[in-house]
């Protein structure tokens, strides 16, 4: 298999690698000290370039590309800040790829051309004060009276949170057990009966919103089903592409940390001469730089394999697995090149490992994907009740 990218893959990762580094990276200092979501505007300039729904259908205003593609250009805004480059995660690897694939009609003509223009983010809940890893523990369910559906439950731990303007809700939807009576619906921002708690600040991903949300008696239209009950396994496969995302976005900040101290082993000089002079320096840009190509490789064997479908939880557990921990050994290896620099928030290091170790938590925890993976290998899933 050749991953050598084509004429137009290039063209596409230096077109959007020079408008990141053009006019972002001040926007990105900015959030940074703020710890405040990007602006509408930004969004919408996203969606004019074209950087919102890259692998979404062409009819709904997408790019009409491959998750390869969406790849690419997530990468490249990533590398100057996950916060900045959440919009264009959420509308690529996010819920909305669950409604592209799973919504009506009419579901999709309603929010897609929205997330692709930048007026609507799609955030995904799924997790509950008792259910995160073990998500089938959740609560949340919607209830029929009469010719109402009613959505009544608390979630936690939605990245976008209180920001973004809609959100797929996992919940369940009649009174089988487990998994069987799970589906989700479409919950916009503004409804009666949805509220949100308190924001949470977290030691990295500023920027990037979190709270409780309720929902008292949410009156839900049949429209607003994505997926009836016993729909949890499509919501499952949905949900390793956004493992893809997550991995994206963990190799960005591996990758841009990586990038920040090779240029500072070159310039900074002890004893009389260059850092990169050291052998034991050396090798530790090697082992770096090995990490790095070998998840690479991995989240582009996912997203390739998938083509325009969905990736499989094997090669998604694997890729996402493997560059939560690449992400933090390398941002903190580089770190410790950089000695107190690399601690002082006045150079990137520090927030580049306060990233880094969000992502090993977020979409499902390293030790889960490691579970995930061991699944796949023997055939079947382990009952960790038992």
């Amino acid at each position: 298999m050749d991953f050598t990218l084509n004429e137009e893959q290039r063209a596409l990762q230096e077109s959007v690698r020079q408008f990141a580094q053009r006019e972002l990276p001040e926007l990105a200092r900015e959030i940074e000290r703020n710890d405040e979501p990007p602006s509408l505007e930004l969004r919408k300039r996203f969606g004019e370039l074209g950087y919102l729904g890259v692998n979404l259908p062409s009819e709904y205003g997408g790019g009409g590309l491959s998750h390869f593609d969406a790849v690419l250009v997530l990468e490249e805004i990533a590398k100057i800040s996950i916060a900045v480059a959440f919009p264009i995660f959420e509308s690529c690897f996010g819920p909305t790829l669950a409604i592209a694939h799973f919504g009506s009609d009419a579901m999709k003509q309603r929010v897609l051309p929205k997330v692709c223009a930048g007026e609507m983010v799609v955030a995904v809940s799924m997790s509950e004060p008792e259910a995160g890893s073990a998500l089938t523990d959740l609560k949340t369910q919607v209830r029929r009276e009469g010719d109402k559906l009613l959505l009544s439950g608390n979630k936690r731990w939605s990245s976008g949170a209180g920001h973004s303007e809609a959100y797929v809700v996992y919940c369940r939807m009649d009174d089988s057990p487990g998994a069987k009576s799970i589906g989700a619906v479409l919950v916009e921002k503004g409804s009666a009966g949805f509220t949100f708690g308190k924001r949470d600040h977290h030691m990295g991903f500023r920027g990037v919103c979190s709270a409780d949300m309720y929902f008292d008696d949410v009156e839900i239209n049949e429209a607003d089903i994505l997926v009836p009950a016993g729909g949890f396994g499509k919501l499952m496969d949905a949900f390793d592409l956004e493992r893809c995302g997550n991995t994206t976005m963990s190799l960005a900040t591996a990758q841009s940390a990586f990038d920040y101290v090779l240029a500072y082993v070159q310039e900074r000089r002890q004893f009389g001469k260059p850092l990169v002079d050291f052998q034991g320096v050396q090798i530790q840009i090697a082992e770096m730089k090995m990490k790095l190509e070998a998840a690479r490789l991995l989240l582009y064997r996912a997203v390739i394999n998938a083509e325009s479908g969905l990736p499989s939880i094997a090669e998604s557990s694997v890729a996402k697995c493997f560059a939560n921990e690449t992400a933090r050994e390398v941002t903190g290896k580089a770190m410790q090149l950089m000695g107190g620099y690399g601690y002082s928030k006045e150079f990137p290091l520090e927030q580049k490992l306060r990233d880094s170790w969000g992502w090993g938590i977020a979409g499902g925890a390293i030790d889960i994907q490691k579970v995930n993976i061991t699944a796949a290998l023997v055939g079947r899933r382990f009952n960790q009740r038992a």
